[in-house]
C-alpha cells in the first residue's frame, strides 16, 4: 500500500442492529478526520444465534428464527452486493438504517423497498427478503468477520491492519450518541490503542441509555 493510500477498515454489520448502526455512523465520522476508508460487509445475528435460540428472550428469538425479520434485510444487502458490486453495500446500509433506526419506520418490506429506491437499485431486489439464493455468500461473509473476534460477541466487528500488517479485529465500540468531529477521532485512536495491546480483551460497563439517534 502506498503512503498516500488510505488505511482500509473492514466493518461487518447486521442492518437490524441499532448499536451497529450507531457505530457505523461514528465510523463515517472517523473517515472525515482520519486517513481511513471503510469497506462494508454483512454479518447476521440470525446466523450467530441460530444454535442458541432457546437461550434468548422469546421476542428476540422470534426475529432470529427462519422467516423472522432479521433475515430479510441482510439477504437483500447480500443480493445487492452479489449482483451490483461492493460499492452499493454501504449506500444501501445507510438507506436501510436511516429508515429502520433514525426514522423508526420498522424493519419491513416497505422500508426495504423504499431504501432500494433511495439508492437507485432495482425494485425486484425486495424479492430476496424471502429467498436463500445468496445465503451461502452471506454466511461466508458472516464467518469471515466473526472468526476474527470469536462467537461470544455480536455486531459490529471492525478489523484494521496493525503495525505488523496483520489485522487487529474487535467488536464494537458500543457508544451513544455517535461521537462527531474530534471526539470521533479520539475514540478511534483510543480504540486502536487498546485493541492493539497484546493480551487485551475487554472494557465494559452497564448500558444506562438506549441508542440516541438525535444527532444523526
Amino acid at each position: 500500500m502506498s503512503e498516500s493510500a488510505k488505511t482500509p477498515v473492514d466493518f461487518w454489520f447486521d442492518p437490524l442492529c441499532p448499536w451497529a448502526w450507531m457505530t457505523s455512523r461514528w465510523m463515517l465520522e472517523v473517515e472525515k478526520v482520519r486517513d481511513v476508508e471503510v469497506r462494508w460487509h454483512v454479518m447476521s445475528l440470525a446466523v450467530l444465534n441460530e444454535d442458541r435460540l432457546d437461550e434468548l428472550p422469546e421476542e428476540y428469538a422470534e426475529n432470529m428464527r427462519p422467516g423472522g425479520k432479521s433475515w430479510g434485510p441482510v439477504r437483500v444487502v447480500t443480493a445487492a452486493q452479489q449482483l451490483h458490486g461492493d460499492e452499493v453495500v454501504g449506500k444501501l446500509y445507510t438507506a436501510l438504517g436511516t429508515r429502520f433506526h433514525n426514522e423508526g419506520l420498522g424493519v419491513n418490506r416497505d422500508s426495504i423497498a423504499a431504501a432500494l429506491k433511495d439508492v437507485g437499485l432495482p425494485a425486484d431486489l425486495i424479492d430476496y427478503v424471502d429467498r436463500d439464493t445468496y445465503d451461502v455468500e452471506m454466511r461466508a461473509s458472516h464467518k469471515e468477520g466473526i472468526e476474527k473476534v470469536g462467537q461470544d460477541v455480536g455486531t459490529p466487528v471492525i478489523a484494521v491492519p496493525g503495525a505488523d500488517g496483520e489485522q487487529i479485529a474487535f467488536f464494537g465500540p458500543v457508544v451513544t450518541p455517535a461521537p462527531q468531529g474530534e471526539a470521533a477521532a479520539r475514540l478511534w485512536d483510543g480504540t486502536l490503542l487498546v485493541a492493539a495491546t497484546p493480551g487485551f480483551y475487554e472494557i465494559k460497563r452497564s448500558r444506562t441509555e438506549g441508542p440516541d439517534f438525535s444527532n444523526l
